[in-house]
């Protein structure tokens, strides 16, 4: 599969969505990745899945995702890859390893995230398999939608299956809400238990 044929099974079930939208980031932006409109389909999630552990193939032992939204997607990867798969959550607004799940010294991880905007979610569960001392195999996501004038750096390869430029502003910068247009929040960050 190549970006070109990921891209239009996005677009094709309605995942590419166009309006104001406050990103679980807490910037805003004028497109949206709603991914579980692709991954409410176990069979399209499980060929995204294979895809992100085919571009690594033999290259990591575990996958690590960050809860929520990433969840299906690190299970999938793990399962083309027939790899352990354990995921992080937010503890305090912290991430943390939660449920017995460890990374032992030296194991080879690949993060798995859906959609990366600032990176700051894959930062956060990197520096967890480090503090563990695991072996940072890699990044993998659907997609990748961040500020190309602004490179992300995880410190291992970074391949999201699709790219989406897409304009995000700083709430007090848009000019979205200087328009008076209508926001939405559609992402998982700001759930409660």
């Amino acid at each position: 599969m190549n970006r070109a044929e990921a891209l239009e099974i996005l677009e094709r079930h309605g995942a590419v969505q166009r309006g104001h939208f406050r990103l679980t980031s807490g910037r805003h932006s004028d497109l949206y990745a709603q991914k579980f409109r692709v991954l409410e389909h176990p069979r399209l999630a499980q060929l995204l899945g294979d895809e992100i552990a085919r571009s690594f193939a033999g290259e990591f032992d575990v996958v690590a995702s960050p809860a929520m939204g990433a969840l299906i997607l690190g299970f999938t990867t793990s399962l083309a890859a027939d790899a352990r798969f354990i995921f992080t959550e937010r503890v305090e607004g912290a991430m943390a390893l939660r449920r017995g799940f460890r990374i032992a010294p030296g194991e080879r991880v690949l993060v798995v995230e859906d959609v990366v905007t600032t990176g700051g979610s894959v930062q956060e569960v990197v520096a967890l398999v480090g503090a563990a001392g695991g072996k940072l195999a890699g990044v993998g996501a659907l997609v990748d939608r961040t500020n190309p004038h602004v490179p992300v750096d995880f410190g291992a390869p970074f391949r999201p299956l699709v790219r989406l430029d897409a304009s995000s502003w700083p709430a007090d910068e848009c000019p979205l809400c200087l328009r008076q247009e209508p926001i939405v929040e559609p992402g998982s960050g700001r759930l409660s238990a």
